[in-house]
């Protein structure tokens, strides 16, 4: 990863700008997942601070974080609520009290760029207050004022796409096209940010394996992901870490 703050608004390469950071995507980057949750189906409650009770470990996270940059990520998604399948909602205040404090700890020690994956637009505003340059929305700014907190914000945002919500999105995913219906959603979500004020530089994509698919929309989806750099001329993020297609 390279960044650069001379003129964020004309990369060289192609990327991403972030608050103001120019993450090079001119070659595939990593991105590294730090989940302060309780109950995520990867590392829930690994950050806990206590057994049988969950706070976070300032001093668990930054280890991890350390280590995830050692070893390679060019950018951390910080997580305060589960999107497992499943998974319940968590109130607001509860959000920013996982979250929060973990982006001022990484930013306040580390010179790597920070998304946080949240929906919320109380989190999204103070996130980028914290120090984060990356809002990670599976619900793709579909909330209520989420699309205004991340215009003023100056953070690049990813908007993916999930069919349902997490609690649901895996009781039998239908599509009658998921290649043709992926590709309208996220190609309507880049008008709705873009007419809120959100530079393409700032935009990157999520086709949303795992959420809302069958293992079979699953590897269509990868077996064209290109269609969807040709189609958006955007970065397209791709998380497959432990999914079950896998």
């Amino acid at each position: 990863m390279t960044t650069d703050r001379s003129n964020p608004a004309r990369p060289r390469h192609r990327g991403l700008c972030c608050s103001g950071r120019w993450l090079d995507l001119s070659t595939p980057v990593v991105m590294g997942v730090i989940n302060v949750t309780p109950d995520s189906f990867s590392d829930g409650g690994q950050f806990a601070a206590q057994k049988n009770s969950f706070s976070v470990s300032i001093d668990k996270v930054l280890r991890q974080a350390e280590s995830m940059v050692a070893a390679g990520a060019a950018l951390l998604d910080v997580g305060g609520e589960s999107t497992r399948p499943g998974a319940r909602l968590v109130s607001e205040q509860e959000e920013l009290d996982r979250v929060i404090p973990v982006v001022e700890a990484i930013a306040g020690e580390m010179d790597v760029i920070i998304s946080i994956d949240t929906s919320t637009p109380s989190v999204i505003t103070a996130g980028a207050a914290a120090g984060a340059g990356m809002v990670n929305d599976v619900r793709a700014l579909q909330r209520d004022g989420a699309l205004s907190a991340a215009a003023t914000s100056r953070m690049a945002v990813c908007l993916m796409h999930m069919q349902g919500q997490p609690s649901n999105m895996q009781d039998q995913p239908r599509y009658q096209n998921v290649l043709d219906e992926v590709d309208d959603f996220l190609r309507r979500r880049v008008i709705s940010a873009e007419a809120a004020g959100i530079d393409r530089s700032r935009l990157c994509i999520d086709p949303g394996f795992g959420f809302g698919k069958s293992d079979q929309h699953n590897y269509h989806l990868l077996a064209h992901l290109s269609y969807f750099l040709q189609q958006h001329k955007l970065p397209v993020l791709v998380g497959m870490s432990r999914k079950s297609m896998i």
